[in-house]
């Protein structure tokens, strides 16, 4: 059986399930993170969210690092840490404390959105100025921070110096593929809600990359959303909870994550149905046969160096058998 090559990962929102309280959603992060490690998965992100009753990812390196504490060697990182939201000198100090820590095990990926709502980024802002339009020199301020002693500026990040922490540059459109390019970093997009400008920043990351000190060649990773189960059935089963999910999204609202359902349509409008499944659109959704064959095709069409798997499955023991299934197919088995 052919091996698709390529290492994946685990980007986690740290959602609450319907029936869970916030303990409850951050201890089954953990147990997702452990379980992922055991099967060998490269590195679990988790992402920035603020003012979301449904989702415990607003103080993100606290949870990397409680991440970090109770796994061996899986890399921990942020898909992302909002820059908007943060100076980078916090987020470098944070990061270098975790870094100090956990010896390479710390990813930081950034971003340039502020992971709310326009209300909740005015409270959460560092400054009343536009700080989005400050990222490309928040993230060079950050790669100097992690940069060698020589390279810094009075104002240092302690720990922090000498890390040389990976940075990876997240984008749902292509703003961000020209940054990551023109910096030589690697590039992350979100194709798991944010699907429609995929092939385009891909093109341009790999079109216009410039090579830096932090990267030779450009090393595009993609988030893809992953349903895999036993069977078809039992896959497009399951993926209604993300569908349930997507449909909060549409109509604003905030309810937990949901169990599955067996007829979305008399939960959804023909617009809403539209809307949430366009965001979903990117998905390998199926048995292990069926999701080989989706993700042998993703990979003939955009070649990208590393999947980063999001599975919004109810169940919990049925969230991991989904990743084992993946890992399996990834592995030739």
């Amino acid at each position: 059986m052919p091996t698709i090559n390529i290492p994946v990962s685990v980007l986690n929102l740290a959602p609450i399930r319907e029936g869970q309280d916030s303990k409850q959603a951050i201890e089954a992060m953990i147990d997702l993170a452990q379980a992922v490690e055991r099967m060998g998965y490269q590195r679990y992100w988790i992402a920035e969210h603020h003012n979301t009753s449904t989702l415990v990812s607003s103080a993100t390196s606290i949870l990397i690092q409680h991440t970090l504490e109770h796994t061996k060697q899986i890399k921990v990182g942020s898909g992302g840490i909002m820059l908007p939201n943060h100076a980078p000198l916090v987020v470098a100090e944070q990061f270098g404390t975790m870094a100090t820590m956990f010896p390479n095990r710390v990813d930081l990926g950034l971003g340039r959105a502020p992971g709310t709502d326009m209300m909740t980024a005015s409270a959460l802002r560092r400054s009343k100025n536009d700080s989005v339009y400050t990222f490309p020199e928040d993230v060079q301020a950050l790669l100097t921070y992690f940069g060698p002693i020589e390279q810094q500026s009075y104002v240092k990040a302690y720990p922090g110096v000498s890390t040389n922490i990976p940075i990876y540059i997240l984008g749902s459109s292509t703003d961000s593929a020209y940054l990551a390019a023109s910096l030589g970093l690697p590039y992350v997009f979100a194709s798991h809600f944010a699907p429609r400008f995929m092939e385009e920043a891909i093109t341009i990351y790999r079109e216009r990359f410039q090579p830096s000190e932090y990267l030779e060649k450009p090393y595009m990773m993609v988030c893809l959303n992953v349903i895999a189960a036993e069977t078809d059935e039992e896959a497009s089963l399951l993926s209604t909870t993300m569908k349930q999910f997507f449909l909060n999204v549409v109509r604003g609202t905030q309810n937990p994550l949901r169990p599955p359902v067996e007829n979305l349509d008399e939960l959804w409008n023909p617009m809403e149905k539209e809307m949430a499944s366009s965001m979903s659109s990117v998905t390998l959704l199926g048995s292990k046969e069926t999701v080989r064959q989706q993700l042998t095709n993703f990979q003939e069409r955009y070649n990208v160096d590393e999947i980063m798997a999001v599975s919004y499955i109810f169940s919990p023991e049925k969230q991991k058998r989904s990743y084992e299934i993946f890992k399996e197919i990834v592995d030739g088995q």
